[in-house]
């Protein structure tokens, strides 16, 4: 499995949690239970290669991290998104930008260009073209003023 397939699963991880408030331990424990992730394969192809443990770590950190600090994430969007209303943002956009944050804030062997250019890719996938330029925008201003060059 690729990082970038790691990043996707932990995103839509990140959605389902958004959507349902369940514990982001009792999620993690039941995809990543062996015969739970193969009846995932049979609906995505996303989910055809079983992570190794370094991925299951790595997918682990972004979902338990972006819950704990799922409220800070949701102001940096809140204050790089101007002309949008919070609730307008589609979750699964809030899930992706959330990722990316959480990689450029928490998790220094990813470089902050990877994770924008990951998030804009994944969105690609999920959303309308104007979303993604949306997103590539508030990452672009969220790594210009918030982090240190």
């Amino acid at each position: 499995m690729t990082r970038k397939n790691a990043r996707e699963i932990a995103v839509r991880l990140c959605f389902i949690l958004s959507a349902t408030n369940e514990n982001a331990d009792v999620l993690l424990e039941r995809v990543f239970d062996e015969e739970y992730y193969k009846s995932l394969k049979e609906e995505d192809e996303l989910y055809s290669e079983y992570p190794d443990p370094k991925q299951i770590d790595y997918i682990s950190r972004l979902v338990r991290g972006i819950r704990l600090h799922s409220v800070e994430l949701d102001e940096y969007i809140m204050k790089y998104s101007r002309g949008w209303q919070f609730a307008r943002i589609s979750r699964t956009a809030l899930a992706v930008m959330k990722t990316a944050m959480f990689e450029i804030l928490y998790m220094p062997d990813v470089p902050n260009g990877v994770a924008i250019n990951e998030a804009v890719e994944i969105s690609k996938k999920y959303d309308e073209p104007e979303t993604v330029s949306f997103i590539n925008g508030i990452l672009g201003s969220f790594v210009k003023s918030e982090t240190v060059s």
